[in-house]
């Protein structure tokens, strides 16, 4: 078992200090983060098209 293992999945995100940023800064910074939210929905759309898939694989 590795120590990985013992810490949890989801660890909460400490909100970052944004007043000392620039707008330039503070606009690729959403980006990223828009970026990230892309990537994350996504992964939800493949996985409830796989689930789905195999929903209905199941019910015929």
């Amino acid at each position: 078992m590795e120590f990985e293992d013992l810490e949890p999945k989801n660890k909460i995100v400490k909100p970052k200090d944004l007043s000392g940023w620039g707008i330039g800064e503070l606009k690729d910074y959403i980006a990223r983060l828009e970026a990230e939210i892309a990537r994350a929905r996504a992964a939800i759309d493949a996985k409830d098209k796989h689930r789905n898939a195999a929903a209905s694989f199941f019910k015929s």
